[in-house]
Formats: C-alpha cells, structure tokens, sequence
C-alpha cells in the first residue's frame, strides 16, 4: 500500500513537471477524507462484526476507522481525471471480492462539445444509484439506510452524460456490473443503466436510476431488474428531507419464469437547530424474502428507525451520534435468534 500511494504522488509530480505548452494549465487538486468510529451493538454478538447486511461501520465494540480516502483531480482543456485511494473497515466489507481493492475512484472523463454539457467518462465511477454515498459527511443520517447497503456504491465501466439545461440531465451506462471492478465472468454482456434528473430549482432535486444485467442468484448467472427513484427536497434552512425508493426484481432460474423480489422505501428528515447542530430522523422498511440482495438464510423483512445528533464545530468536521433500531419478521438477529436489533454508533470525520 505504502508503494502504491507513493508511486502515485511520484506520477502527480511527474505530470506537473511535464507540461509542453505553458500558455496551457495542468489543474491538480488534492482533497481527502478520514471517517472515524466507534459502534456498540446490544445484541453483543461474540464476533467484531455486526449485522451481514451492513457494510458501513460493522465492526462493533471497536474503534475503527471506516473510510481514509485521499483524492486527486486533474483537469487540461476538456479532458479532466480523478484517482482516490482509500482504506478501511468499508474497504474491507465492499472490495472483499475485488482484487483491486485500494482503489477508490480511477476514471478519466472528455466533454465532448464546446459548452461542456455532454462528457464521457470511463473507468471505476461513482455510483450513478442511490442518495447515500461512501462518504458520509453530505449525508443526512450517520450510517445508511438498508437500502443504500445493499446496492452499489462503485461502477466500473463507461458513463455518457448529457445536460440538457439547468433542470434536466440524462445518462447512459456500460458496466461491468452489480458493484463489480471485474467482470464475475468474461463471457457476459455487459451491464446497462440509465440515470435521470430533474432539478426544477435549487431545493428539489428528483432522481430515477435504472439497471439491467446478469447477476448471480443461487449460483446460476440470470437478469436482474433495478429501479431506484428518490426525491430530494430541502424546504427552508431549517428542514431537509429524502424520499426514496428501491425495487429489484432477479430471474432466479433460467429454466422457468420464476422471479425474486425486493423493495425498500425510506424517508429521511433532518432539522438544523442552527450552523453548528443538526438531528435527522429514518424509518425504512426492507424487504428481500427470496434473499436475493441481503446475505440472509431466512425470508428478510425488516423496519428500520434510527435518530441521529450532529455537532459541527466547521464545514469541514464532524461529529455524530446515532441510535438505531431494527424490527424483524423473522429471527435474523444475534445468529437468527431474535428479532430486534439495537445499536449505537459515533463517528468523527473530517473532509479537506
């Protein structure tokens, strides 16, 4: 790892030094991010770790560190690029299956036209899915909601974008798939998602986000469906809220029509007692009772309530605490033991 992020401010020197036409500015900006934690599930599971479908903050009883992500952006005329490396207990969890897992973000992007509304971009994105991202310092809520837990937080593939105007953008994507550095297997046809936006003014933002592709069910490789579609709003200085909602559907055999199902809707609202402090309140509900997204061995149903506290001394840090509790059908709780879950977790982040 040392090797890896010397070699990559060795090649960020380098290409500053390299500059041909001194009329012609090479852009470099550093930023980065450090997320700190510690977490306590009631349940007092015997091992560090929480509950199989959470990938944020699942160690518990321990004070960890959840993402340290360093980023640099680099811009010339109209080709821009971005690299992140990154570690942590989220690292850990989310790259388990990648072989390149120090990689946070690595994609080279173009626009295409003089007045820079349609851009490409290639390589491991952002995901285009979801309100909640890796980094939780623009985040409502401390931890995440089932939802974004349990759909990607990367793509990598090839990204084209379009904006329209100030209201509306659209985008197409080729991926490799489901969260996936690597094709699972090099004889599948790429991954297909959409995304839509429409920004009517400064405090709504509506959001539509599609994929199709060949994912895993039961060992066998068969068409997942994905729709998410969320509403942001913020309503005065004081309120913020989120709606969202996540519906999949995955062919769970190539030999017959049957399907397995999952949903999830959330809402998320966030009151700001002033610049410094900050209480969010989530319910959701989760279910997947063909256990096609959750690591689950029963049907998953589950509720979800969880109430946060934010102190912001500045823009730039944080700290946050939060209680959550979960509510289940079944007993998928504390090796499939009980139904409730109750646990507490505070972070420390800072963003630069």
């Amino acid at each position: 790892m040392k090797n890896t992020v010397a070699l990559f401010f060795l090649t960020i020197v380098s290409i500053s030094f390299a500059q041909e036409n001194p009329k012609k500015t090479l852009k470099i900006v550093l930023s980065g991010y450090i997320d700190t934690y510690y977490s306590y599930d009631f349940g007092a599971p015997e091992t560090q770790d929480k509950q199989t479908f959470l990938y944020n903050y699942n160690k518990q009883n321990n004070f960890n560190i959840n993402i340290a992500l360093l980023r640099t952006s680099i811009s010339y005329e109209n080709v821009y690029a971005k690299v992140s490396v990154h570690s942590g207990t989220y690292v850990k969890a989310n790259y388990a299956a990648e072989k390149t897992k120090y990689l946070n973000e690595a994609y080279v992007g173009v626009f295409l036209n003089k007045n820079k509304s349609t851009t490409l971009e290639a390589g491991i994105l952002p995901s285009y899915i979801g309100f909640e991202s890796a980094t939780t310092h623009a985040n409502l809520t401390a931890t995440r909601s089932i939802l974004a837990e349990n759909s990607p937080y990367f793509m990598t593939g090839v990204k084209l974008n379009h904006q329209f105007n100030e209201k509306w953008s659209v985008a197409g994507l080729l991926t490799n798939g489901w969260q996936r550095i690597e094709k699972a297997k090099s004889n599948l046809a790429p991954s297909f998602g959409t995304q839509l936006i429409y920004k009517p003014n400064s405090k709504n933002t509506l959001n539509w986000s599609t994929f199709i592709g060949k994912e895993t069910y039961a060992d066998e490789f068969n068409t997942r469906y994905f729709s998410n579609l969320y509403w942001d709003k913020t309503w005065n200085t004081k309120w913020h809220s989120i709606l969202g909602f996540d519906y999949g559907m995955q062919d769970v055999s190539s030999q017959n029509t049957e399907k397995a199902t999952w949903y999830s809707p959330v809402v998320i609202t966030q009151y700001s007692f002033n610049s410094k402090w900050q209480m969010a309140h989530r319910i959701e509900y989760y279910q997947d009772k063909k256990q096609a997204i959750t690591a689950s061995q029963i049907p998953f149903e589950t509720v979800g309530n969880s109430i946060n506290l934010d102190f912001l001394p500045n823009s730039k840090f944080k700290i946050r605490t939060e209680g959550k509790w979960y509510h289940a059908t079944e007993n998928i709780f504390d090796t499939n033991t009980k139904k409730d879950n109750f646990s507490v977790t505070t972070t420390m982040s800072f963003e630069f």
